[in-house]
């Protein structure tokens, strides 16, 4: 299986937060998933830490790419076909970072790892 991780699920796993459910940790720690970290995610948490509301030990173009790869996580691209299916999404979720992943997760038949119950009602495959 092919899971797109959430940006708050990256988070939790790096931090081994006590907000990450036993089934993701679980699904993420199975060698048999390839784990994606999108390129969106990252953009998200750069637009937060310029903003001053995501601190993080070192600056995010130093410490994100370190830790996903320390967590054997790869890199998801944000690439055109995803960005083209935007349009197709209802208007369910206005956070437009997790608009452009659900995107993603669709256009590379991914499972998103999310806790977010508004994700859940679009038509994209979910777990927590």
């Amino acid at each position: 299986m092919k899971l797109l991780l959430d940006t708050c699920t990256f988070l939790w796993i790096i931090t081994d937060a006590p907000d990450l459910s036993d089934r993701a940790a679980s699904l993420f720690m199975d060698p048999a998933h390839d784990v994606f970290l999108s390129s969106v995610s990252v953009w998200e948490l750069s637009v937060k830490y310029s903003l001053g509301r995501m601190p993080l030990p070192d600056t995010p173009e130093r410490f994100l790419p370190v830790q996903r790869e320390q967590h054997g996580i790869a890199a998801l691209p944000l690439e055109e076909p995803a960005v083209l299916h935007l349009h197709k999404l209802p208007s369910l979720h206005r956070d437009p970072f997790d608009r452009m992943l659900i995107c993603q997760a669709i256009e590379h038949d991914c499972v998103l790892l999310t806790p977010d119950s508004l994700i859940t009602q679009y038509p994209v495959r979910t777990l927590w």
